[in-house]
């Protein structure tokens, strides 16, 4: 479940990219963090599953009060789907998801004592839990050394030279083989909020950027006109 040390095959240069990009981004961003309010781990989990294809701040507007005055495991079974529909309503793909949720939540109390596991088999056997959604969990909740791969991540790194995987899966998986395991955890929260803020997916704003003279994708692109910095 922990990353290891990089394996023998991982390009010395690359790490060393790797490791300069990320001390420069923990200066860019000493606050990031989880975007998702929750004050439980059941709620951080809810959360995480509400937020597949959606955005953050929907979840946490629709969630975070209910949060606040406690819900919970028994919570949701007692609203049942109807109710816990209503609530996620403006959530993008709202029926799936509340679906998931109560059935997550009954295998949470049949089988795990009402407790979010702290291992990946048992995480993503939940209805609406991928790799990903794990990941977070494992990560935030349980502080392990693993790597969330989201669009931004898998966008960010891309152009950063750090990965040439096109799908999130052989992508944490190279980026492990190049990212010191002491920046895990924390370095997911560090290339989304780059991506947010910096690295946007459709106009990358390169000539704000703290990582441009590290960056492939900038400089490839000022080698090759202005108009591609708006590629990618």
């Amino acid at each position: 479940m922990c990353a290891s040390k990089f394996p023998s095959n991982a390009s010395r240069a690359t790490r060393a990219q790797a490791e300069a990009i990320l001390a420069h981004l923990r200066q860019a961003y000493p606050e990031a963090r989880c975007a998702l309010y929750y004050e439980t781990p059941y709620q951080l989990l809810v959360s995480v599953v509400l937020s597949a294809q959606a955005n953050d701040r929907i979840v946490n507007r629709c969630m975070r009060a209910h949060y606040e005055r406690g819900l919970d495991l028994a919570t949701v079974l007692r609203w049942g789907y109807a109710r816990l529909l209503r609530t996620i309503k403006q959530i993008g793909l709202a029926p799936t998801k509340a679906k998931n949720i109560i059935a997550l939540s009954k295998i949470l109390q049949d089988t795990h004592g009402g407790q979010v596991p702290d291992n990946r088999p048992a995480l993503e056997g939940l209805p609406g839990v991928g790799r990903k959604t794990a990941n977070v969990i494992l990560g935030e909740i349980f502080q392990l050394r693993v790597l969330a791969v989201d669009t931004h991540v898998l966008r960010t790194t891309a152009r950063l030279g750090l990965h040439t995987a096109a799908t999130a899966t052989p992508c944490e998986q190279q980026l492990l083989a190049v990212i010191d395991r002491h920046h895990l955890p924390h370095a997911h929260h560090l290339f989304i909020a780059h991506g947010r803020n910096i690295c946007h997916a459709r106009r990358p704003a390169c000539d704000a950027c703290m990582v441009n003279a590290l960056c492939n994708f900038a400089q490839q692109a000022s080698r090759e006109g202005p108009e591609d910095k708006q590629r990618g």
